[in-house]
């Protein structure tokens, strides 16, 4: 989130003229100001003047200041991509519905709310200052975007350290931070033998890792602002259950949920694997690129093989998170990956799920990927348990499901956090 400036707007404003339906929008300048003529809230045409921008690949958009504190977000964003990739143009985020002035989706009205929606996962020690009597918003943040203090605390005990603290440094002393956030990435995964398939970490992170990141990546409401950095976000929010709409029966990301709901189904996170293990949060990079990510801890030698692929060294099938991370496409743009990192083809021959094969192989079914399988793999894959076939059972058997629950509930080799919450949810 930046304030608007030459430098900050990705998108054209040069009398550029966008369709949706029958309004006829229009981005432009004036008065050294960038502006949008688009229908308001009682449909009518109305210039706008853009107050912030709000993102800045794949897409930017566009915040827009209304009476009563608000920040509302247009539904037309710029496609910040290249123009090979398809990029470099105005484009409507729900292109395939029709949302008037009176929709609850439309842009001028709640869930199109910065204050509400957006702010809190963007900026620093956002404080939304609603006053339910006039329903008017005061708020406030010390950072417009996410800075040192969203995920270590507060700074002044870091400040008062950095004035006594001499060298050498500790690494134990944690700096004065309020949360110290030493994941030991590059030293704690230990393979136990020079053949063996997989490493293990060699003693487990601190939850508050987990936690820091699982404040923003994930499905919930707000119970309370506050809440300190590294706590269990059920301690000031409601999370959202692993059900539909959100996933699919088998756990597969549909709505757009932010990750955490995923990872949590993982045998990744039941082994110990935090975020950070495979990205670095300051540069928002990946610890490694293309299946070296993997290879880290899986055994290159076993998995980065044609033999357990099965598929031509250099091809997009032979990419580890092409099979175990499918992504689906959010906001029309922007391509996220499942992270509960499952085998393929997974359920979707019975549940209806997608399936990472068919993903490729469009003009292929289900049964085909599943026949495949068999013939790579034998058919011992098809008797692995699945909590996903017994959750897809809630719906059409109800009760007569519970004793396959709570023996889900029961069983070590599941992820089990997940599958508690949910048997909750359903029971």
């Amino acid at each position: 989130m930046q304030e608007v400036s030459e430098s900050t707007v990705l998108g054209n404003f040069n009398n550029v003229e966008f369709n949706y339906g029958t309004i006829k929008s229009r981005f432009f300048r004036g008065d050294g100001k960038f502006m949008v003529r688009t229908d308001g809230p009682d449909s009518k045409l109305t210039d706008y003047e853009i107050k912030y921008t709000f993102g800045w690949t794949p897409l930017q958009q566009y915040l827009v200041e209304f009476p009563g504190g608000r920040l509302q977000a247009l539904p037309i964003a710029w496609d910040t991509r290249s123009r090979n990739d398809g990029g470099q143009r105005w484009f409507h985020l729900y292109p395939d519905e029709k949302i008037g002035h009176d929709d609850p989706l439309h842009w001028t009205g709640l869930y199109q709310n910065w204050n509400l929606q957006c702010a809190a996962c963007h900026s620093t020690n956002l404080k939304k200052g609603y006053d339910p009597t006039t329903r008017n918003y005061k708020t406030t943040f010390n950072e417009i975007n996410i800075a040192c203090e969203a995920c270590h605390g507060t700074g002044s005990r870091h400040v008062e350290w950095a004035r006594k603290a001499k060298p050498p440094y500790s690494a134990e002393d944690g700096k004065g931070l309020q949360v110290v956030l030493q994941s030991r990435w590059s030293e704690a995964w230990k393979r136990e033998s020079g053949d063996a398939e997989t490493t293990r970490r060699d003693r487990p992170a601190a939850d508050r890792l987990m936690n820091v990141c699982a404040a923003c990546h994930s499905r919930r409401s707000t119970i309370a602002e506050g809440g300190r950095a590294g706590a269990p976000l059920e301690d000031t929010h409601r999370l959202a259950m692993l059900t539909a709409p959100n996933y699919y029966a088998d756990g597969q990301i549909r709505e757009e949920v932010y990750v955490w709901g995923s990872f949590r189904q993982s045998v990744m996170y039941q082994r110990g694997v935090t975020c950070m293990d495979c990205h670095e949060p300051h540069a928002l990079k990946l610890r490694a690129e293309d299946n070296s990510l993997c290879t880290r801890c899986h055994n290159a030698s076993v998995f980065d093989t044609e033999q357990h692929h099965f598929h031509r060294a250099g091809t997009k099938g032979a990419e580890c998170v092409e099979c175990h991370m499918p992504a689906r496409t959010y906001v029309v743009v922007d391509p996220r990956r499942d992270h509960s990192m499952r085998v393929p083809p997974d359920l979707s021959s019975s549940p209806g799920s997608p399936n990472a094969c068919t993903q490729c192989h469009a003009d292929r079914k289900a049964d085909w990927a599943a026949a495949a399988m068999d013939k790579w793999y034998g058919d011992a894959w098809r008797r692995r348990p699945h909590y996903g076939t017994t959750f897809n059972a809630v719906g059409t058997q109800g009760a007569k499901v519970l004793p396959s629950l709570l023996a889900i509930a029961d069983d070590p080799v599941m992820p089990s956090p997940p599958s508690v919450k949910i048997v909750v949810a359903v029971m």
